[in-house]
């Protein structure tokens, strides 16, 4: 028995310390040698899987099955979206926009707007799906009221996985739900009560402290693709602009509702479900947008397809860098790091709260999905939440997934996406992304603890 105790121990630590070293070698090649951060990525998931103890062939078939999974999964969404912001740049929709949000709020005022925009689009929106909705209009935005780029993309960027990490039917929050039988109703409620002061400090707050302390101009390629001027000959309305980018939104909604009110093989219910995944509602919009924002605005047809093709190479790099990130995910949860931490977490005597955002946040650092962390805390904590009241089983999901966002690094898609749509170094990303997200974490945090002790 100790010495079956003494290997387990030894192939843990060993597979802890590989992660970490992977990590390490990754930030190295990026900053030290300039490598590009997808042959970066590919170097420090063979040293982590092959010093955590898988032969060569199974670390190369783990990678391609994770970026395979990733690019499937996200890649389609990225580029359309890409072809969306490309035709709302250039067909005055996102200007017409920027204008009306303009009127709204100015100079102090701007983020705050910003925060609340980025809110209601990501409410029911993947954060990648809503990422690439809001890009162009913070690139206009930005341009159009002579703001730091960063004054206007951090509340952007809190405001929508802020509600990806505590808000259902965000699929985090709602698998927690789920596996806790938390009452969803409620925790929704509870998790728009943390949401609000969470996106307040990570967005505004901190994007105005950060903008003063780091210039970002916008990149060339993608910069010049969402900030060109409009070449369309006539500028859509406001109405048919904001029509175009809620479509999505719209149409996500609708499955989401249909998911909980409908039945399940109705008709109805069927047909809102289809329309609402998110390949399928990003591809109406774009096709929406060939119609209304450009055909109809009187852009000639040569033109448009010169749009939409030109929007696919500036993300080239970024697709190869997500797909990179995700070999990386697979290769750790192949090597057994969900395993190592559940067995570590098992042992642990502390309150529920502090334990699922602990457990989530080790996950979340050692696999870079959030979605990953978020199950398998669920799973590990579910046979002790069995007697909770209702509100400390909502509570304990939201903890988890506050946790399944703090400082979000290297192995993240999401921090590749804010790297390379925004032009940022790898330590200008880290206070970009990675503190915004703790930010929103420990606020997650603190906030369960103190609605805990007030409702309980």
């Amino acid at each position: 028995m100790e010495l079956s105790t003494a290997a387990w121990m030894f192939h843990d630590t060993r597979l802890m310390l590989c992660v970490l070293l992977a990590i390490a070698s990754i930030i190295l090649l990026i900053s030290a040698t300039r490598l590009p951060p997808f042959l970066s990525i590919l170097i420090g998931t063979f040293i982590a899987g092959v010093g955590a103890g898988l032969p060569p062939e199974e670390v190369a078939k783990a990678f391609s099955k994770g970026a395979g999974a990733i690019l499937g999964e996200a890649g389609i969404i990225i580029a359309l979206g890409a072809m969306l912001g490309a035709l709302m740049a250039e067909s005055g929709a996102a200007d017409r926009i920027a204008t009306t949000l303009l009127g709204l709020g100015k100079g102090r005022s701007l983020p705050w707007v910003m925060a609340l925009v980025a809110m209601v689009i990501g409410l029911p929106l993947f954060f990648e799906v809503g990422l690439v909705m809001m890009v162009p209009i913070i690139f206009v935005m930005a341009r159009r009221s002579n703001q730091p780029l960063l004054k206007i993309a951090i509340p952007a960027l809190a405001g929508m996985t802020t509600l990806h990490a505590l808000m259902p039917p965000h699929p985090g929050p709602l698998i927690a739900v789920g596996a806790l039988h938390a009452d969803l109703g409620l925790t929704m409620l509870l998790g728009f009560c943390l949401a609000v002061p969470a996106v307040m400090l990570a967005g505004p707050i901190y994007g105005n402290w950060l903008s003063r302390r780091l210039h970002v101009e916008a990149p060339a390629d993608i910069g010049a693709l969402f900030s060109a001027p409009p070449k369309a000959p006539r500028q859509p309305s406001f109405a048919i602009s904001l029509l175009i980018i809620l479509l999505p939104v719209i149409l996500m909604l609708g499955s989401t509702l249909a998911k909980i009110a409908l039945p399940t093989e109705s008709t109805l219910g069927l047909t809102l479900k289809f329309l609402g995944e998110p390949l399928i509602a990003l591809a109406l919009a774009v096709i929406a947008a060939v119609i209304c924002l450009g055909w109809a605005a009187g852009m000639p047809r040569a033109d448009v397809g010169n749009t939409l093709r030109k929007a696919i190479a500036p993300i080239a790099v970024l697709l190869l860098t997500i797909g990179a990130g995700g070999g990386l995910k697979q290769t750790m949860l192949d090597a057994g790091v969900s395993q190592t931490i559940s067995k570590v977490a098992e042992g642990a005597h502390m309150p529920y709260l502090l334990l699922a955002w602990l457990i989530a946040v080790a996950l979340r650092q050692a696999t870079g999905s959030a979605t990953v962390a978020t199950t398998t805390t669920a799973g590990i904590l579910a046979p002790m939440m069995a007697g909770l009241a209702a509100p400390q089983s909502s509570l304990v999901a939201l903890a988890i997934g506050a946790g399944s966002v703090f400082f979000c690094h290297v192995n993240d898609a999401g921090f590749w996406m804010v790297r390379e749509y925004f032009g940022l170094q790898l330590k200008q990303t880290i206070w970009v992304w990675s503190v915004l997200q703790t930010i929103v974490s420990v606020v997650g945090l603190v906030g369960t603890l103190v609605l805990w002790h007030f409702l309980t």
